[in-house]
């Protein structure tokens, strides 16, 4: 594996229906707290939860011993080092109250291409879910009340989140710009 391989991961909201998801492009060499960033801005969340990485049976994030088990410190690890190989698959969650599990698919391992920035998205469809909307089963609620004026929490939702939501709407280039800073 040579250090500047790039790794191809479709990134799928699990649970997802229709499906939501991002193919993106890294950098085997990134560490895993890296990746947590990229994933929070492909996936338009805001980094105000706690999150872990779970590869087989080993769970990776920002240790504390409160947690009850142990997590690896996922400062110290890289990409390339827990997925070595394509179609290699693992979990990303973030926020352990809604419980947002994404599957991780390792599609292909690239050669890197002359003037690219990575990391960056490809390719995905639907609009992230708002955060702190309760999981997947609280975003089915969520867009049940925006798309019906009758529904008693229809005026609340629509003004929680900025009076529209649009959940089929996906903004490659916006996406790509989020990106740009790392």
């Amino acid at each position: 594996m040579a250090k500047n391989d790039i790794y191809q991961i479709k990134v799928t909201l699990r649970y997802s229906k229709p499906p939501i998801w991002r193919r993106i492009q890294v950098r085997g060499d990134t560490r895993l707290d890296q990746l947590h960033m990229i994933l929070q801005a492909v996936m338009g969340w805001w980094n105000a939860h706690l999150h872990q990485f779970v590869v087989g049976n080993i769970y990776y994030g920002e240790p504390h011993p409160d947690y009850g088990f142990e997590m690896r410190d996922e400062s110290r690890v890289k990409l390339a080092q827990v997925v070595p190989h394509e179609k290699a698959k693992f979990v990303y969650e973030y926020d352990f109250g809604d419980s947002w599990e994404h599957e991780l698919l390792v599609e292909k391992i690239l050669p890197a291409e002359k003037g690219v920035r990575y990391p960056r998205c490809i390719k995905g469809k639907r609009a992230c879910p708002p955060e702190d909307v309760g999981g997947v089963w609280g975003y089915d609620d969520f867009l049940e009340a925006i798309k019906d004026p009758k529904h008693p929490e229809h005026e609340d939702m629509l003004e929680w989140i900025g009076d529209e939501f649009d959940p089929e709407e996906f903004d490659l280039a916006a996406l790509n710009e989020a990106l740009s800073g790392f």
